[in-house]
């Protein structure tokens, strides 16, 4: 059960986003790359999933500054089309689709169209959290806002990040607020202690970074002897961190993936654009609900207050399932945000 957290109480960022990825380990997953949207020509950073065919992603932002999140969560109707409990379509489409929306759509623009177009059904669960980071002020700033397909019409979309000082939470649910899930709780505490350290001590970016990095490695996951696969997935709610988790068959299925990935490369990945798309579009679709669960990715966006961003993306586990050491796994991107006080 993944949870992105976001603050805007560090005076010298308009924001701070970090998340945790919970996905089955052997999901297959490109690093985070800039590649070109097409047909609207955006460029957009982000890591890709390999595994559904429109190559979308949880979490991205483009040179224009646009900023988009996404979470999952499971529906309860199984005969509800328009609440799917796996849609037909992917919902890492849901992040691209405002990242790739045409320069001219403004967010209202944008939250009309899917609400409008009935584009939120026929995906699963999903709550995602979209806005523009270019257009800031000292005194303020735009608002995101949190569309999912529980939404019927734009004034049952939430909005946050509107003003200073505050921290939010999501994870596998729809939002609320106060949160009740104890990872949210948690997440959002440690997020507000760990930015008032970075301010108190006047803290570097690099320490930022590790500090925040820090926060998303809280386990307070509970563990019992012989737990079934549903009661872990019950008790995900509880911890920020989801250390993998697997019966005996899923970790015979790690070793399998481990040993048959010992003469390939540790990751998927990709050096350009052209062979981005080459491979997007050649790549088979494998199984991946087999193997162990737990948090497969952690990245950190960081936006101050001169467009400046910091990508920064640890990967816990390889392409093939092997644990990768704490570092070892780390790709940061740093941009500007293309006209950011204009």
């Amino acid at each position: 059960m993944c949870i992105i957290l976001l603050s805007t109480a560090h005076p010298r960022y308009a924001l701070i986003a970090i998340d945790n990825r919970d996905e089955y380990v052997l999901r297959p997953t490109s690093r985070p790359h800039w590649w070109t949207h097409r047909p609207s020509g955006n460029r957009i950073l982000s890591a890709r999933d390999l595994h559904r065919r429109e190559r979308g992603t949880w979490m991205g932002v483009g040179k224009d500054g646009r900023f988009a999140v996404l979470t999952n969560y499971r529906e309860s109707a199984v005969d509800d089309p328009d609440h799917a409990i796996c849609g037909v379509r992917s919902r890492g489409g849901m992040v691209t689709a405002w990242l790739g929306a045409p320069a001219e759509d403004s967010l209202d623009d944008f939250i009309k169209h899917m609400l409008d177009d009935k584009s939120v059904k026929g995906v699963g669960g999903f709550s995602l959290i979209c806005g523009d980071l270019k257009a800031k002020a000292k005194n303020g700033v735009e608002p995101l806002v949190i569309i999912s397909n529980r939404c019927n019409h734009p004034g049952e979309v939430p909005r946050i990040g509107g003003e200073r000082g505050k921290t939010y939470g999501l994870s596998n649910t729809v939002y609320e607020e106060p949160a009740t899930w104890p990872k949210i709780k948690t997440g959002k505490k440690l997020l507000e202690e760990t930015i008032q350290e970075a301010v108190d001590k006047d803290l570097s970016e690099d320490e930022l970074t590790e500090r925040l990095f820090s926060v998303l490695e809280n386990d307070t996951l509970p563990v019992e002897p012989k737990m079934s696969m549903q009661e872990h997935m019950d008790a995900l709610r509880q911890s920020v961190y989801i250390r993998a988790f697997g019966d005996e068959q899923e970790w015979k299925d790690m070793a399998d993936a481990a040993d048959n990935g010992k003469a390939k490369d540790a990751f998927d990945e990709i050096e350009d654009e052209s062979e981005s798309e080459e491979r997007l579009r050649t790549e088979a679709v494998v199984n991946f609900m087999k193997g162990a669960y737990g948090t497969q990715r952690q990245t950190l966006v960081l936006v101050d207050w001169e467009g400046n961003v910091t990508y920064a993306e640890r990967a816990l586990w390889d392409a093939h399932g092997n644990p990768v050491e704490k570092g070892k796994g780390d790709r940061v991107i740093r941009y500007k945000i293309d006209g950011m006080n204009t």
